[in-house]
């Protein structure tokens, strides 16, 4: 079956890959390797990087692609390709990602939304940022190191108790 994707010259995508395997840490065990991948892959194919949450079995980010190009998937799988060529081997393959020659490092597909307007970009930016807390791995978003929340901190956009699991219960039971 082949899926229909959006394919928007010059507009910004929410992205999700999860990595195979979801109990395990592969992304932040090797976050190096997952930042050198998708450095490699934004001098090769520009794109800019609006805001990004790695978490040990998934990540999600918000791409902004050039004004001409509609791309995005390529991209991902160059991130997911170069992630992979960067670590050891060792994890387990199902018998038709052997006979293909694929690793068994993340799930085929992705999830991918169209950014429609200026709403719908802050909700996913503030979803990416929450993720951490949302997954229990942190009460405080500002607490995972492997988020933009920090630049959007270190700018002003953000402040740093944004997202704290104290503020989000109290807010919630007002």
């Amino acid at each position: 079956m082949r899926y229909r994707r959006a394919d928007t010259p010059g507009a910004t995508y929410f992205l999700t890959l999860n990595a195979a395997d979801r109990r395990g840490r592969v992304l932040t065990d090797h976050i190096d390797a997952l930042r050198d991948s998708i450095r490699t892959v934004r001098r090769s194919r520009p794109f800019g990087l609006d805001a990004i949450c790695v978490l040990p079995d998934h990540l999600h980010l918000l791409m902004t692609l050039p004004r001409e190009d509609a791309d995005f998937a390529t991209r991902i799988m160059l991130i997911k390709q170069g992630f992979s060529r960067r670590i050891p081997s060792g994890e387990r393959v199902s018998a038709s990602r052997a006979a293909k020659g694929e690793r068994g490092l993340w799930q085929r597909r992705y999830w991918e939304h169209l950014i429609r307007d200026d709403a719908d970009f802050e909700r996913h930016v503030n979803y990416i940022h929450f993720n951490p807390v949302k997954h229990g791995w942190v009460a405080r978003a500002a607490d995972w190191p492997h988020s933009s929340i920090h630049s959007f901190i270190r700018n002003g956009v953000l402040d740093a108790a944004w997202a704290d699991v104290e503020c989000v219960e109290i807010e919630a039971g007002e």
